[in-house]
Order: C-alpha cells, then structure tokens, then sequence
C-alpha cells in the first residue's frame, strides 16, 4: 500500500515538475518573442487632417515643445462613451484658456483599431475645435491601450503629458491636481525655481517626473462592495504588483497619469508591454530611471462598458510574469 502512495507521489512530483519547466520555458519564449516590443507600430504615425482630408506627419516627442499640455486619450470602440468625455475635456481646457491665454493644448485621440464609429466622433470633435487641438492618430489595427498610450506620447507636442480613459470616470480638472504635484516635487527635487534663475530656458518638461492618479483612498469602500472572490483576486494581484515593481504605488491602474516630457521621452521610448499591465511596467521604469513618482488621489466614478472583467486578471498577471522575466533576464534592454 505504501509503496502504491510513493508511486503516486512521484507521479505527481513529476508531472508537477514538467509542467513547471513547461511553464518556466513558455514565458521565456513569450519574454524572447517581445523583447522588441518597445520598436515602433509598423510605419509613421500619422494624423489625418478632415478639412483637407491629407494625411500629416505627426512631431516626435524628440522635438522641442510646442504647447503646456496634451492629453493622450486611447479609443477602442468608443463611440458611446467618448462624446461625453471629451465635451467635459474640451469645455474644462476652452474655460482654461479663457482665464490664461498662455495656456495651450492639444488632444490627441489614438483610435486603437475600432470598428465601429469612433473615428467619426473623433473627426467631429476636430473639425469643432481644428487640427491644431485636436487630432487623431489612427493605428489600423488593435494593439492594445498600452501601445495606443505610447504612440500617443511619443507623438505629442505638451511640455506635461496627461493620459486619461476614454469613458470620463476621472474629473479632467482633477488633472490641476497632479500638474501642482509635478511642480512641488520639481521645487523640492531639483530646486526648479533656483535653477530656473540661473537658467532662463529651463522648463518643467526638461526635469524627468510623473506624477499618478489614484483610486487608493476609495479602497476600503470597494473592498465592502465587491464580492468576495473579487477581492480575493484584487489582492493576489496586488501583491504580484509589489514583488515585481516594488512599493510606492499603491493604485498602480488608474487611467489617470501626468507626465513632464524628459519623463515621456526615457519611458514610452522603452516600454514592452502592449495591453493593460503597461502601467506597472511604468512603475518598474520610473524606478529604474529614479524619475521621481507622487500619487494623487483623484475623483473617480464607475462608468458602464468597461472593458476590464475577471478575465482580465489573469492576463494582466501573465504579463507581468513576463516583464519580470524579460527584465531580470536582460532579454529587455533599457536605452538611456
């Protein structure tokens, strides 16, 4: 009998270990087959002008920059959820503009492969307010929110870049919030303000900072709401974020970060992951580059059409078995 026991141990001890170096070899596999994710989508970006119906190169985030702020919002079949937030978007920045005339900005809308109307309430919005606020890069196919964020930034002209979801649930004024952030941590980081005597052409977007919209503070009253098995897996997931990115950030999903353009430039030049864990991968970057990171609490609400579920989970930490795997292999090089 006890010899039958230690057979069916060993079997399972066996089939256990196959299946982990099964494992262990696909998510190298899968690490090895992305480590150039961080290249660019296939071809230039481009935005299309709807007036002259010609195609525009878009600038490159290399470039000097030519407006205080963009704002990056992805899209993926939107059609429903984008007008109202970029109403709200576009009134809060006229009413700025209104009160400041130095204040400028642009809009950038990523249309990430929809295919339904999206593109056409993007289109609408820019030939209200015209090309130089609002434009929109169309990427041809579905890459995923994290490649839809990335070519965005990299083809913005803001000295702060903002993203922000397409379904409005974070306030846009809230965006004040983590801007003061940026620029208390520039004064007591890096002395802005001293420098910046001795320096007339320093400007904040030279000094490498980001700054994060937080739902932390909301916690304790989702934690009461949610169904068990939902808060099981938000905390599993939780504390995968903190073995593979570290601590610091406690909300590390929320669709609401602020970033100067020396920040911009080291991060979405580097970033690997395509989909929804690209922002802790952002977490693990800033750390690498010591940008410094401050979290703010911001107003956020639950809009209907979500396209984060259950299934999502575990997705999100296949990816970041990925990203610690890539990283601490060297198989994902960081360019300075």
């Amino acid at each position: 009998m006890m010899e039958l026991v230690w057979r069916m141990v060993e079997l399972f001890g066996g089939v256990a270990l196959l299946l982990c170096l099964l494992l262990v070899s696909v998510i190298l596999f899968e690490a090895h087959r992305r480590r150039l994710n961080n290249a660019h989508v296939e071809g230039q970006a481009i935005f299309e002008n709807p007036n002259s119906l010609k195609p525009v190169l878009c600038p490159s985030i290399f470039d000097p920059a030519e407006k205080y702020m963009s704002l990056i919002i992805p899209a993926f079949n939107e059609e429903h959820r984008l007008p109202g937030a970029l109403d709200e978007t576009m009134n809060y920045l006229q009413k700025r503009v209104e009160k400041d005339e130095s204040f400028s900005y642009e809009v950038l809308i990523v249309d990430d492969g929809s295919v339904d109307d999206t593109k056409r309430v993007a289109f609408n919005f820019v030939k209200k307010y015209t090309v130089d606020n609002v434009r929109v890069i169309l990427l041809g196919r579905n890459h995923g929110k994290g490649e839809a964020i990335r070519k965005g930034m990299l083809h913005s002209r803001g000295e702060l870049l903002l993203m922000l979801d397409a379904d409005g649930a974070t306030r846009v004024n809230d965006l004040e919030k983590l801007e003061n952030q940026i620029r208390a941590v520039a004064r007591k980081e890096f002395h802005c303000e001293d420098a910046a005597a001795r320096d007339s052409n320093l400007r904040i977007s030279d000094i490498p900072i980001a700054a994060f919209g937080s739902r932390a503070h909301l916690e304790e009253k989702a934690i009461a709401t949610r169904k068990w098995y939902r808060n099981f897996l938000m905390k599993g997931f939780h504390l995968v974020v903190l073995l593979a990115a570290g601590p610091g950030i406690r909300d590390t999903q929320c669709g609401f970060k602020m970033f100067t353009r020396a920040a911009a430039r080291k991060l979405f030049t580097n970033i690997h992951l395509k989909r929804w864990c690209f922002d802790v991968e952002l977490v693990y970057l800033c750390k690498h580059f010591r940008i410094p990171m401050a979290e703010v609490s911001v107003t956020w609400s639950e809009i209907p059409g979500s396209k984060v579920n259950l299934l999502s989970i575990p997705y999100m930490l296949w990816e970041i078995l990925l990203m610690s795997m890539g990283y601490r292999t060297g198989m994902w090089r960081i360019s300075v």
